[in-house]
């Protein structure tokens, strides 16, 4: 590929997922460079109005992780938000052209399939039986649960204790410090 130089990258349009949106959902497109503060500024503001009761947020490639982090703070800022997750691939293409041309070379075109992720947050109650759907509050009281389970099975230490078996005593010193206590000649 030393010989090629990438000329454009073409994302293939693809819908959403997500069966029976409306058409004028707002759709959140996060980009690897986005601004996580840009992105819930804006949502926070159309969900906060009356007029909008559905937003989908969808990412691809690096951005998986900031779109589910996006998803994620919106559900803590605004409490009873419905979920539904599509996770799906993308295709993009990628094309090359040769850096020299009288060499002879012929274009390429890379095909790649990016994972992507399109979550739906709603205002209104979607299908429980919708794959991938998650009621509100129905994470936090699965991990409360799981919290509570791991605190009863741990066992709790005795204060100024320490793991080193050492029952809080400090360990004795051998009297001539780190060797056998002679000098060698």
């Amino acid at each position: 590929m030393e010989n090629y130089k990438k000329v454009k990258v073409v994302e293939k349009p693809h819908d959403l997922p997500i069966p029976g949106l409306p058409p004028d959902v707002i759709e959140m497109k996060v980009k690897d460079g986005s601004k996580i503060r840009n992105l819930l500024g804006f949502a926070m503001g159309k969900m906060g109005s009356d007029g909008v009761r559905q937003i989908v947020f969808s990412g691809s490639g690096k951005a998986l992780g900031k779109t589910i982090s996006c998803v994620e703070i919106m559900k803590n800022r605004l409490k009873d938000l419905h979920q539904v997750t599509k996770i799906c691939y993308r295709q993009t293409e990628e094309i090359w052209e040769a850096i020299v041309p009288e060499v002879g070379l012929d274009p390429l075109t890379v095909k790649r399939n990016c994972p992507s992720i399109c979550i739906l947050l709603s205002k209104d109650p979607l299908d429980p039986a919708e794959p991938g759907y998650q009621g509100p509050g129905s994470y936090d009281a699965r991990w409360i649960q799981e919290l509570k389970d791991e605190t009863h099975g741990q066992k709790r230490r005795k204060p100024g204790t320490v793991r080193g078996g050492a029952n809080g005593r400090k360990q004795p010193r051998p009297p001539a410090g780190r060797g056998s206590g002679q000098k060698k000649p």
